[in-house]
């Protein structure tokens, strides 16, 4: 089977803006949760729940585009077009009349421009129809991401959005894969960009149940696997991977990042919201991802887990690991980079997919910060507070959204 390689990587994040400062955040174990900012939680006539999150600090669209259309482009689509920015940038690959439709784009959305959905229909009730952007459309729509990709970079090949939840970017990349092996495409740019720090998504999560309140004092949530976690703290951001067949990347003498080894998807077919709280849907995943890749429990030195801090989804997925791997689960490190990102919807697979390959390329762990009183749910080794050198052959990165979508990715170092 042809191998699939990655050959560039961007990313906007609360913690980094590029590859390299998110990475030496991550390792550093930088915290992006901070109060809200993006819109004033005092100034609605109810009292907020949640009023912190990790946003993206001091991000200028102008940097990457145009300011005319930075204005007509919603935050996601911005985030989508500045990390597949660094993400061509660092393949070196040059877009040519000649190859430009073999080029394809599956930069996905969990959730797409709900802002500009919410701010349509504040103008819609105040102003009337007449006073609603034209742009509306192209703002809100899930698959707006890859399409303004396709734009600014002249790509033509194959060009759409996945919408999986928060599995959307892990399924994103999972698809370009397919592409690729298919025949169809040379190269996939793939990944994931969602901004939902807005009144209407704050709220809409915290009336789930899924938020961290800890408004006054936020120094440790959130808390992934921790004994103490009371839910997850909402991100924003972008993550794009570009992926090609090996004998293509090899032919205009790529550098090669590491091979994307491996992919599954299932579905736990049990509540809209809740994982299956016995994790059979991930360990069924995580078990067909490695198939795919030819690849053994014991091989895999580092699991990049959804780890979301609330607490039906940290016992279920610590479940679903042992299930899929055995006694093997307690030899194998497991962290939860969200404890510093914040949940970047269907953004962070795609993230957490650039974090495996940091891992297997530099052989450093990243860590579960804010990690303090064990869990007796949640028993394996979660790399606690600090990262751990450690050499990696194989990472896996788990991504489970609302629906009981799972996704699993397979990272290789390649040789």
């Amino acid at each position: 089977m042809e191998k699939i390689v990655i050959t560039g990587m961007g990313t906007v994040n609360p913690i980094g803006q590029g590859v390299q400062e998110t990475w030496r955040n991550v390792l550093n174990g930088v915290s992006g949760v901070g109060p809200i900012t993006l819109f004033d939680t005092e100034t609605w006539q109810h009292e907020w729940n949640v009023k912190i999150a990790c946003e993206v600090k001091n991000f200028d669209p102008t940097k990457y585009m145009d300011g005319k259309e930075a204005r007509r482009r919603d935050r996601f689509e911005q985030f989508g077009v500045a990390a597949a920015k660094e993400a061509l940038e660092m393949s070196g690959l040059q877009v040519t009349p000649e190859n430009a439709g073999r080029i394809g784009v599956v930069v996905s959305s969990a959730i797409g421009g709900l802002k500009a959905v919410q701010d349509a229909i504040f103008t819609l009730k105040d102003e009337g129809a007449r006073k609603v952007s034209p742009f509306l459309i192209p703002m809100l729509m899930p698959n707006g991401a890859s399409g303004m990709i396709g734009i600014e970079f002249g790509l033509q090949g194959p060009s759409f959005s996945v919408a999986s939840a928060c599995a959307s970017g892990a399924d994103g990349i999972g698809t370009a894969m397919m592409l690729l092996r298919s025949g169809v495409a040379d190269v996939v740019l793939a990944g994931a960009a969602d901004a939902t720090i807005c009144a209407t998504g704050v709220g809409a999560f915290d009336r789930i149940g899924a938020m961290s309140r800890r408004n006054s004092d936020y120094s440790m949530t959130p808390q992934p696997f921790d004994r103490n976690r009371d839910g997850l703290v909402m991100g924003e951001g972008a993550g794009v991977l570009v992926l090609e067949t090996e004998a293509h990347a090899k032919a205009r003498g790529a550098n090669i990042l590491a091979e994307m080894a491996g992919y599954a998807a299932t579905a736990d077919a049990f509540h809209v919201t809740a994982p299956d709280e016995n994790g059979a849907g991930g360990a069924k995943a995580i078990r067909l991802a490695l198939q795919s890749a030819g690849v053994t429990p014991e091989q895999v030195g580092y699991i990049n887990a959804h780890g979301t801090a609330t607490p039906l989804n940290d016992a279920a997925e610590t479940k679903a690991i042992k299930a899929a791997f055995g006694a093997q689960a307690y030899k194998t490190p497991v962290s939860s980079t969200k404890s510093m990102t914040g949940h970047m919807m269907g953004a962070t697979g795609a993230l957490e997919a650039i974090l495996c390959v940091q891992a297997v390329r530099e052989g450093i762990l990243p860590p579960t910060i804010h990690y303090e009183t064990p869990d007796p749910e949640c028993d394996l080794d979660y790399i606690p507070n600090k990262a751990r050198e450690q050499k990696v052959e194989v990472a896996i990165s788990n991504a489970f959204g609302f629906g009981g979508h799972n996704a699993v990715l397979v990272i290789r170092k390649y040789s």
